[in-house]
Protein backbone atom coordinates (compact mmCIF):
# COMPACT_ATOMS: atom_id res chain seq x y z
CA UNK A 1 0.00 0.00 0.00
CA UNK A 2 1.55 3.35 -1.03
CA UNK A 3 2.07 5.74 1.86
CA UNK A 4 0.79 9.29 1.67
CA UNK A 5 4.35 10.62 1.52
CA UNK A 6 5.22 8.32 -1.38
CA UNK A 7 2.09 9.38 -3.27
CA UNK A 8 3.05 13.02 -2.76
CA UNK A 9 6.58 12.29 -3.98
CA UNK A 10 5.25 10.55 -7.10
CA UNK A 11 2.89 13.45 -7.76
CA UNK A 12 5.75 15.94 -7.45
CA UNK A 13 8.03 13.90 -9.75
CA UNK A 14 5.40 13.98 -12.51
CA UNK A 15 4.72 17.66 -11.88
CA UNK A 16 8.39 18.67 -11.94
CA UNK A 17 9.08 16.58 -15.04
CA UNK A 18 6.32 18.30 -17.01
CA UNK A 19 7.44 21.73 -15.87
CA UNK A 20 11.10 20.97 -16.70
CA UNK A 21 10.38 19.86 -20.26
CA UNK A 22 7.73 22.51 -20.96
CA UNK A 23 9.93 25.46 -22.06
CA UNK A 24 12.03 23.20 -24.28
CA UNK A 25 8.99 21.81 -26.06
CA UNK A 26 7.55 25.31 -26.35
CA UNK A 27 10.70 26.55 -28.10
CA UNK A 28 10.74 23.56 -30.46
CA UNK A 29 7.09 24.19 -31.37
CA UNK A 30 7.86 27.80 -32.26
CA UNK A 31 11.03 26.90 -34.16
CA UNK A 32 9.32 24.15 -36.19
CA UNK A 33 6.11 26.18 -36.57
CA UNK A 34 3.99 23.47 -34.92
CA UNK A 35 1.33 25.97 -33.95
CA UNK A 36 -2.39 26.57 -34.12
CA UNK A 37 -2.78 29.51 -36.50
CA UNK A 38 -5.63 31.99 -36.05
CA UNK A 39 -8.54 31.94 -38.47
CA UNK A 40 -12.20 32.98 -38.57
CA UNK A 41 -13.22 30.22 -36.12
CA UNK A 42 -10.60 30.92 -33.46
CA UNK A 43 -10.22 33.59 -30.84
CA UNK A 44 -6.46 33.88 -30.59
CA UNK A 45 -4.78 36.57 -32.69
CA UNK A 46 -1.34 34.94 -32.75
CA UNK A 47 -0.09 31.39 -33.41
CA UNK A 48 -0.09 29.19 -30.32
CA UNK A 49 2.03 25.99 -30.00
CA UNK A 50 0.10 22.70 -29.86
CA UNK A 51 2.62 20.27 -28.37
CA UNK A 52 1.33 20.34 -24.80
CA UNK A 53 0.49 16.64 -24.99
CA UNK A 54 4.18 15.81 -25.36
CA UNK A 55 4.96 17.66 -22.12
CA UNK A 56 2.22 15.85 -20.22
CA UNK A 57 3.30 12.48 -21.63
CA UNK A 58 6.89 13.11 -20.48
CA UNK A 59 5.60 13.84 -16.99
CA UNK A 60 3.53 10.64 -16.98
CA UNK A 61 6.47 8.52 -18.17
CA UNK A 62 8.80 9.98 -15.53
CA UNK A 63 6.20 9.38 -12.83
CA UNK A 64 5.74 5.76 -13.97
CA UNK A 65 9.52 5.18 -14.03
CA UNK A 66 9.90 6.52 -10.49
CA UNK A 67 6.93 4.48 -9.23
CA UNK A 68 8.34 1.34 -10.81
CA UNK A 69 11.18 1.50 -8.27
CA UNK A 70 8.65 0.69 -5.54
CA UNK A 71 5.75 -1.11 -7.26
CA UNK A 72 5.16 -3.59 -10.05
CA UNK A 73 3.33 -1.56 -12.67
CA UNK A 74 3.62 -4.08 -15.49
CA UNK A 75 -0.19 -4.15 -15.75
CA UNK A 76 -0.04 -0.56 -17.03
CA UNK A 77 2.22 -1.45 -19.97
CA UNK A 78 -0.69 -1.87 -22.45
CA UNK A 79 -2.11 1.48 -21.38
CA UNK A 80 1.23 3.22 -21.87
CA UNK A 81 1.60 1.63 -25.31
CA UNK A 82 -1.85 2.86 -26.30
CA UNK A 83 -1.13 6.35 -24.95
CA UNK A 84 2.15 6.47 -26.89
CA UNK A 85 0.51 5.53 -30.19
CA UNK A 86 -2.35 8.00 -29.75
CA UNK A 87 0.06 10.79 -28.80
CA UNK A 88 1.97 10.22 -32.05
CA UNK A 89 -1.24 10.05 -34.10
CA UNK A 90 -2.53 13.22 -32.47
CA UNK A 91 0.69 15.14 -33.12
CA UNK A 92 0.57 14.00 -36.75
CA UNK A 93 -3.01 15.26 -36.90
CA UNK A 94 -1.92 18.62 -35.47
CA UNK A 95 0.78 18.91 -38.13
CA UNK A 96 -0.73 17.41 -41.30
CA UNK A 97 -4.46 17.24 -40.44
CA UNK A 98 -5.42 13.56 -40.69
CA UNK A 99 -8.87 12.63 -41.94
CA UNK A 100 -11.49 11.55 -39.35
CA UNK A 101 -11.66 8.12 -41.06
CA UNK A 102 -7.92 7.54 -40.61
CA UNK A 103 -8.08 8.54 -36.96
CA UNK A 104 -11.03 6.28 -36.28
CA UNK A 105 -9.32 3.28 -37.86
CA UNK A 106 -6.19 3.87 -35.77
CA UNK A 107 -8.23 4.35 -32.60
CA UNK A 108 -10.11 1.08 -33.14
CA UNK A 109 -6.89 -0.83 -33.80
CA UNK A 110 -5.18 0.67 -30.76
CA UNK A 111 -8.08 -0.24 -28.48
CA UNK A 112 -8.28 -3.78 -29.86
CA UNK A 113 -4.57 -4.57 -29.92
CA UNK A 114 -3.26 -2.81 -26.83
CA UNK A 115 -6.24 -2.73 -24.47
CA UNK A 116 -8.81 -5.43 -25.25
CA UNK A 117 -6.12 -8.00 -26.07
CA UNK A 118 -4.61 -7.41 -22.64
CA UNK A 119 -7.81 -7.74 -20.64
CA UNK A 120 -9.01 -4.13 -20.64
CA UNK A 121 -12.64 -4.56 -21.67
CA UNK A 122 -16.16 -4.05 -20.38
CA UNK A 123 -17.23 -7.63 -19.68
CA UNK A 124 -19.41 -7.15 -16.60
CA UNK A 125 -22.41 -4.93 -15.79
CA UNK A 126 -21.78 -5.47 -12.06
CA UNK A 127 -25.43 -5.96 -11.16
CA UNK A 128 -27.01 -3.37 -13.44
CA UNK A 129 -30.38 -4.73 -14.69
CA UNK A 130 -29.50 -7.94 -12.86
CA UNK A 131 -26.58 -8.65 -15.21
CA UNK A 132 -23.04 -9.62 -14.25
CA UNK A 133 -20.51 -11.12 -16.67
CA UNK A 134 -21.24 -10.87 -20.39
CA UNK A 135 -19.93 -12.80 -23.37
CA UNK A 136 -16.60 -11.79 -24.87
CA UNK A 137 -18.40 -11.44 -28.22
CA UNK A 138 -20.38 -8.58 -26.69
CA UNK A 139 -17.67 -7.30 -24.35
CA UNK A 140 -15.06 -6.56 -27.04
CA UNK A 141 -17.34 -4.56 -29.39
CA UNK A 142 -18.79 -2.75 -26.38
CA UNK A 143 -15.30 -1.87 -25.16
CA UNK A 144 -14.27 -0.60 -28.60
CA UNK A 145 -17.37 1.58 -28.97
CA UNK A 146 -17.02 2.92 -25.44
CA UNK A 147 -13.28 3.60 -25.67
CA UNK A 148 -13.39 5.24 -29.11
CA UNK A 149 -16.36 7.30 -27.96
CA UNK A 150 -14.55 8.47 -24.83
CA UNK A 151 -11.35 9.27 -26.74
CA UNK A 152 -13.21 11.46 -29.22
CA UNK A 153 -15.38 13.05 -26.52
CA UNK A 154 -12.27 14.17 -24.64
CA UNK A 155 -10.84 15.47 -27.90
CA UNK A 156 -13.97 17.48 -28.71
CA UNK A 157 -14.31 18.98 -25.24
CA UNK A 158 -10.98 20.74 -25.81
CA UNK A 159 -12.49 24.08 -26.80
CA UNK A 160 -11.51 26.67 -24.20
CA UNK A 161 -8.47 27.18 -22.00
CA UNK A 162 -8.18 24.63 -19.23
CA UNK A 163 -11.36 22.65 -20.03
CA UNK A 164 -9.96 19.35 -21.33
CA UNK A 165 -7.03 19.45 -18.91
CA UNK A 166 -9.20 20.42 -15.96
CA UNK A 167 -11.71 17.72 -16.82
CA UNK A 168 -9.01 15.03 -17.08
CA UNK A 169 -7.60 16.06 -13.69
CA UNK A 170 -11.07 15.87 -12.17
CA UNK A 171 -11.84 12.49 -13.76
CA UNK A 172 -8.44 11.05 -12.80
CA UNK A 173 -8.96 12.18 -9.22
CA UNK A 174 -12.37 10.51 -9.01
CA UNK A 175 -11.15 7.23 -10.50
CA UNK A 176 -8.11 7.45 -8.23
CA UNK A 177 -10.33 7.75 -5.16
CA UNK A 178 -12.25 4.63 -6.17
CA UNK A 179 -8.98 2.80 -6.80
CA UNK A 180 -7.71 3.76 -3.34
CA UNK A 181 -10.92 2.47 -1.73
CA UNK A 182 -10.54 -1.01 -3.25
CA UNK A 183 -6.73 -1.16 -3.19
CA UNK A 184 -6.16 -0.97 -6.95
CA UNK A 185 -2.68 0.51 -6.56
CA UNK A 186 -1.54 0.58 -10.21
CA UNK A 187 -4.62 2.61 -11.19
CA UNK A 188 -4.27 4.83 -8.13
CA UNK A 189 -0.65 5.56 -9.03
CA UNK A 190 -1.55 6.28 -12.67
CA UNK A 191 -4.28 8.66 -11.51
CA UNK A 192 -1.91 10.50 -9.15
CA UNK A 193 0.77 10.69 -11.85
CA UNK A 194 -1.65 12.00 -14.47
CA UNK A 195 -2.90 14.79 -12.21
CA UNK A 196 0.69 15.73 -11.37
CA UNK A 197 1.70 15.75 -15.05
CA UNK A 198 -1.36 17.77 -16.11
CA UNK A 199 -1.17 20.46 -13.42
CA UNK A 200 1.83 22.47 -14.76
CA UNK A 201 0.42 22.39 -18.28
CA UNK A 202 -2.98 23.53 -16.97
CA UNK A 203 -1.36 26.56 -15.32
CA UNK A 204 0.51 27.52 -18.50
CA UNK A 205 -2.55 26.96 -20.67
CA UNK A 206 -4.85 29.07 -18.48
CA UNK A 207 -2.55 31.77 -17.10
CA UNK A 208 0.37 31.86 -19.53
CA UNK A 209 0.93 34.71 -21.94
CA UNK A 210 4.37 34.10 -23.39
CA UNK A 211 4.21 30.43 -22.31
CA UNK A 212 0.68 29.60 -23.41
CA UNK A 213 0.45 26.28 -25.20
CA UNK A 214 -2.48 24.10 -26.31
CA UNK A 215 -2.54 20.42 -25.42
CA UNK A 216 -3.35 19.60 -29.05
CA UNK A 217 -4.92 16.47 -30.48
CA UNK A 218 -1.89 14.52 -29.28
CA UNK A 219 -2.70 15.38 -25.69
CA UNK A 220 -6.46 14.91 -25.86
CA UNK A 221 -6.26 11.57 -27.66
CA UNK A 222 -3.60 10.36 -25.23
CA UNK A 223 -5.64 11.38 -22.18
CA UNK A 224 -8.76 9.92 -23.77
CA UNK A 225 -7.02 6.54 -23.87
CA UNK A 226 -6.12 6.85 -20.21
CA UNK A 227 -9.68 7.73 -19.15
CA UNK A 228 -10.93 4.80 -21.27
CA UNK A 229 -8.50 2.50 -19.46
CA UNK A 230 -9.82 3.72 -16.10
CA UNK A 231 -13.38 2.92 -17.19
CA UNK A 232 -12.61 -0.52 -18.66
CA UNK A 233 -10.47 -1.49 -15.68
CA UNK A 234 -13.34 -0.66 -13.34
CA UNK A 235 -15.95 -2.50 -15.43
CA UNK A 236 -13.86 -5.63 -15.97
CA UNK A 237 -15.11 -8.83 -14.38
CA UNK A 238 -11.67 -9.52 -12.90
CA UNK A 239 -11.37 -6.10 -11.28
CA UNK A 240 -11.32 -5.41 -7.55
CA UNK A 241 -14.51 -3.37 -7.66
CA UNK A 242 -17.07 -6.20 -7.28
CA UNK A 243 -17.11 -5.56 -3.54
CA UNK A 244 -18.41 -2.04 -4.12
CA UNK A 245 -21.09 -3.35 -6.47
CA UNK A 246 -22.20 -5.88 -3.88
CA UNK A 247 -22.68 -2.96 -1.47
CA UNK A 248 -25.09 -1.28 -3.89
CA UNK A 249 -22.62 1.11 -5.50
CA UNK A 250 -23.38 1.40 -9.21
CA UNK A 251 -20.10 1.22 -11.10
CA UNK A 252 -21.64 1.95 -14.50
CA UNK A 253 -23.67 4.89 -13.10
CA UNK A 254 -20.49 6.22 -11.50
CA UNK A 255 -18.45 6.03 -14.72
CA UNK A 256 -21.26 7.71 -16.70
CA UNK A 257 -21.51 10.45 -14.07
CA UNK A 258 -17.79 11.16 -14.39
CA UNK A 259 -18.10 11.18 -18.20
CA UNK A 260 -21.34 13.19 -18.22
CA UNK A 261 -20.39 16.42 -20.01
CA UNK A 262 -17.88 15.11 -22.59
CA UNK A 263 -19.99 12.12 -23.64
CA UNK A 264 -23.49 13.61 -23.61
CA UNK A 265 -22.44 16.97 -25.07
CA UNK A 266 -20.70 15.10 -27.90
CA UNK A 267 -23.82 12.98 -28.49
CA UNK A 268 -25.97 16.12 -28.62
CA UNK A 269 -23.66 17.92 -31.03
CA UNK A 270 -23.20 14.98 -33.38
CA UNK A 271 -26.89 14.05 -33.43
CA UNK A 272 -27.81 17.67 -34.21
CA UNK A 273 -25.33 17.74 -37.09
CA UNK A 274 -26.78 14.53 -38.53
CA UNK A 275 -30.35 15.88 -38.22
CA UNK A 276 -29.25 18.98 -40.17
CA UNK A 277 -27.84 16.72 -42.88
CA UNK A 278 -24.20 17.48 -42.08
CA UNK A 279 -21.33 15.17 -41.29
CA UNK A 280 -21.11 14.48 -37.52
CA UNK A 281 -17.44 15.48 -37.79
CA UNK A 282 -18.04 18.84 -39.47
CA UNK A 283 -16.83 21.52 -37.02
CA UNK A 284 -19.31 24.08 -35.74
CA UNK A 285 -19.96 26.18 -32.66
CA UNK A 286 -22.66 24.22 -30.88
CA UNK A 287 -20.75 22.70 -27.97
CA UNK A 288 -21.64 23.61 -24.41
CA UNK A 289 -18.49 25.71 -24.06
CA UNK A 290 -19.53 27.76 -27.11
CA UNK A 291 -22.78 28.60 -25.32
CA UNK A 292 -20.95 29.96 -22.28
CA UNK A 293 -18.61 32.01 -24.47
CA UNK A 294 -21.61 33.44 -26.35
CA UNK A 295 -23.13 34.40 -22.99
CA UNK A 296 -20.03 36.46 -22.28
CA UNK A 297 -18.14 34.10 -20.01
CA UNK A 298 -14.35 34.13 -20.07
CA UNK A 299 -12.46 30.95 -20.86
CA UNK A 300 -11.82 30.44 -17.15
CA UNK A 301 -15.48 31.12 -16.39
CA UNK A 302 -16.67 28.65 -19.02
CA UNK A 303 -14.26 25.98 -17.76
CA UNK A 304 -15.27 26.40 -14.11
CA UNK A 305 -18.98 26.42 -15.01
CA UNK A 306 -18.81 23.25 -17.12
CA UNK A 307 -16.68 21.35 -14.60
CA UNK A 308 -19.12 22.43 -11.89
CA UNK A 309 -22.03 21.02 -13.91
CA UNK A 310 -20.17 17.72 -14.34
CA UNK A 311 -19.41 17.65 -10.61
CA UNK A 312 -23.12 18.22 -9.94
CA UNK A 313 -23.94 15.02 -11.85
CA UNK A 314 -21.39 13.07 -9.80
CA UNK A 315 -22.84 14.57 -6.60
CA UNK A 316 -26.38 13.53 -7.60
CA UNK A 317 -25.16 9.99 -8.27
CA UNK A 318 -23.47 9.91 -4.86
CA UNK A 319 -26.63 11.11 -3.10
CA UNK A 320 -28.65 8.43 -4.88
CA UNK A 321 -26.15 5.80 -3.75
CA UNK A 322 -26.09 7.01 -0.14
CA UNK A 323 -29.89 7.03 -0.04
CA UNK A 324 -29.75 3.32 -0.80
CA UNK A 325 -31.34 3.54 -4.23
CA UNK A 326 -30.77 0.55 -6.48
CA UNK A 327 -28.05 0.46 -9.12
CA UNK A 328 -30.71 0.75 -11.82
CA UNK A 329 -32.18 3.89 -10.25
CA UNK A 330 -28.69 5.37 -9.83
CA UNK A 331 -28.24 4.97 -13.59
CA UNK A 332 -31.54 6.68 -14.34
CA UNK A 333 -30.60 9.59 -12.06
CA UNK A 334 -27.28 10.01 -13.86
CA UNK A 335 -28.92 9.81 -17.29
CA UNK A 336 -31.57 12.35 -16.32
CA UNK A 337 -29.03 14.82 -14.91
CA UNK A 338 -26.64 14.37 -17.85
CA UNK A 339 -29.39 14.99 -20.39
CA UNK A 340 -30.66 17.96 -18.37
CA UNK A 341 -27.31 19.81 -18.32
CA UNK A 342 -26.32 19.05 -21.91
CA UNK A 343 -29.51 18.79 -23.98
CA UNK A 344 -31.94 20.61 -21.65
CA UNK A 345 -29.78 23.48 -20.41
CA UNK A 346 -28.34 24.11 -23.86
CA UNK A 347 -31.78 24.24 -25.51
CA UNK A 348 -33.18 26.43 -22.71
CA UNK A 349 -30.39 28.97 -22.95
CA UNK A 350 -30.59 29.05 -26.77
CA UNK A 351 -34.26 29.98 -26.43
CA UNK A 352 -33.44 32.60 -23.80
CA UNK A 353 -30.73 34.16 -25.98
CA UNK A 354 -33.08 34.34 -28.95
CA UNK A 355 -35.76 35.98 -26.81
CA UNK A 356 -33.24 38.24 -25.02
CA UNK A 357 -34.99 37.25 -21.80
CA UNK A 358 -34.29 38.28 -18.24
CA UNK A 359 -32.57 34.95 -17.57
CA UNK A 360 -30.28 35.59 -20.53
CA UNK A 361 -29.34 39.01 -19.16
CA UNK A 362 -28.67 37.51 -15.73
CA UNK A 363 -26.35 34.92 -17.25
CA UNK A 364 -24.58 37.63 -19.24
CA UNK A 365 -24.00 39.64 -16.07
CA UNK A 366 -22.58 36.54 -14.39
CA UNK A 367 -20.40 35.96 -17.45
CA UNK A 368 -18.94 39.47 -17.25
CA UNK A 369 -17.87 38.82 -13.66
CA UNK A 370 -15.75 35.85 -14.79
CA UNK A 371 -13.34 38.05 -16.72
CA UNK A 372 -10.47 38.17 -14.25
CA UNK A 373 -7.61 38.64 -16.71
CA UNK A 374 -6.73 41.98 -15.13
CA UNK A 375 -7.17 40.72 -11.60
CA UNK A 376 -4.11 40.87 -9.34
CA UNK A 377 -4.11 37.12 -8.63
CA UNK A 378 -4.40 36.30 -12.34
CA UNK A 379 -1.53 38.64 -13.22
CA UNK A 380 0.58 37.19 -10.41
CA UNK A 381 0.06 33.63 -11.68
CA UNK A 382 0.74 34.81 -15.22
CA UNK A 383 4.05 36.28 -14.12
CA UNK A 384 4.98 33.06 -12.30
CA UNK A 385 4.27 30.69 -15.20
CA UNK A 386 5.80 33.02 -17.80
CA UNK A 387 9.04 33.32 -15.83
CA UNK A 388 10.24 30.04 -17.40
CA UNK A 389 10.51 31.70 -20.80
CA UNK A 390 11.62 35.27 -20.25
CA UNK A 391 13.61 35.33 -23.44
CA UNK A 392 10.36 34.97 -25.44
CA UNK A 393 8.43 37.69 -23.64
CA UNK A 394 8.07 39.58 -26.91
CA UNK A 395 5.89 36.81 -28.39
CA UNK A 396 2.55 37.11 -26.54
CA UNK A 397 -0.36 34.86 -27.37
CA UNK A 398 -4.01 35.44 -26.82
CA UNK A 399 -6.87 33.26 -25.71
CA UNK A 400 -7.30 29.75 -26.97
CA UNK A 401 -9.49 28.68 -29.88
CA UNK A 402 -13.11 27.74 -29.42
CA UNK A 403 -13.32 24.61 -31.58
Amino acid sequence: MPSSLLLIAIFLIACIATQWIFPNVLNVAFQKNIVDNPDARKLQRRPVPVLGGACVFFGVVMGICFSQLFFDLSSLFPVMCAMTVMLCVGIMDDIIDLSPKTRFIVEILVVLVTLCANGYMIDSFHGLWGLSEISVYIAVPLAVVAAVGIINAINLVDGVDGLSTGYCMMASSLFGIMAAIVGDWPILLLAVISVGALLPFFLHNVFGKTTKMFIGDGGTLMMGVMISAFVMNMLNSDALYDGLASQGLGLIPFTLAVLAVPVFDTLRVMSARIVRGNSPFKPDKTHLHHLFIELGFSHVGATVSILSLNTLVVACWFVAYKLGWSIDVQLYVVLAMSLAITFGFYKLMRMQIAAESKLCRVMQRIGKRTHIERNGVFLFLQKVVDSSRKEQADQPTEEKKVS
